[in-house]
C-alpha cells in the first residue's frame, strides 16, 4: 500500500478479505490513479509537443531563431536565451509531466511558463488566445499539487513515493517569483 494515501488500510469496518466495492479505497485509488495518468499525459504530451515546436521548428512550429524574434517582440531581455529556457521547460517538463517523474517540479516548470505566456497572450482577451496557456498553467499547477499518482516514476523514487502538498508548494512558490521576475522584465 502506498504512504500516500493512508486511507489505502482497510477501513475498521471493512474485512480485509472482502472483494473491493466500486466505493472501497482501493477502487476509489484506483480511479484517481488513472484520472491522474490521463491528465499528465494530456497535459504533458501537449507542452512537450509545443516546446518542441519552439525549439526545434518540429510540427510546422517556428523554430529557436523565429521564437527568439516572437520574444523579442514581447519585450523580453535577451529573448534568445528566454526563448530557448521556455522551451526547455515546455519540452522537458511536459515529458516529466506524461511521465510522472518529479511531477512536483514539472508542474512547477510548466505552470511558470505558461503564467510568461499568459501574460504575452492577455491583450488579446479570453478567445483571443491566453485561455490555452492559462488552462495548461492550472492544470500543471494542479498536479504540482496533487502529485503524480501511483502510476508514474516517481512511484519508484523513495522520496517521491508518497507526495507531499509542501513539495509541490515549494516547487510553485519557486515558479511564480522566477515567472514574476520574468514578466516584469518583458514589461520594463
Amino acid at each position: 500500500m502506498s504512504e500516500s494515501h493512508p486511507q489505502n488500510a482497510s477501513a475498521p469496518d471493512e474485512h480485509p478479505s472482502a472483494p473491493a466495492t466500486p466505493r472501497s479505497s482501493a477502487a476509489v485509488l484506483t480511479a484517481h490513479d488513472a484520472g491522474l495518468l490521463l491528465i499528465r499525459l494530456a497535459v504533458g504530451l501537449t507542452v512537450a509537443a509545443r516546446g518542441a515546436q519552439h525549439l526545434f521548428g518540429w510540427w510546422h512550429g517556428l523554430g529557436i531563431d523565429k521564437t527568439a524574434l516572437a520574444f523579442a517582440q514581447f519585450g523580453y531581455p535577451a529573448p534568445k536565451a528566454m526563448a530557448v529556457i521556455a522551451g526547455l521547460c515546455e519540452t522537458f517538463g511536459g515529458l516529466a509531466l506524461a511521465a510522472g517523474l518529479l511531477t512536483p517540479l514539472a508542474g512547477a516548470a510548466v505552470a511558470g511558463t505558461m503564467a510568461n505566456a499568459v501574460a504575452a497572450a492577455w491583450p488579446l482577451g479570453w478567445f483571443g488566445g491566453f485561455e490555452f496557456p492559462m488552462v495548461i498553467g492550472v492544470s500543471a499547477a494542479g498536479l504540482a499539487l496533487s502529485g503524480s499518482g501511483r502510476i508514474a516514476l516517481d512511484a519508484l523514487l523513495p522520496g517521491l513515493r508518497s507526495q507531499r502538498l509542501i513539495y509541490g508548494i515549494a516547487a510553485l512558490v519557486l515558479a511564480a517569483i522566477l515567472a514574476a521576475v520574468t514578466i516584469l522584465l518583458s514589461k520594463s
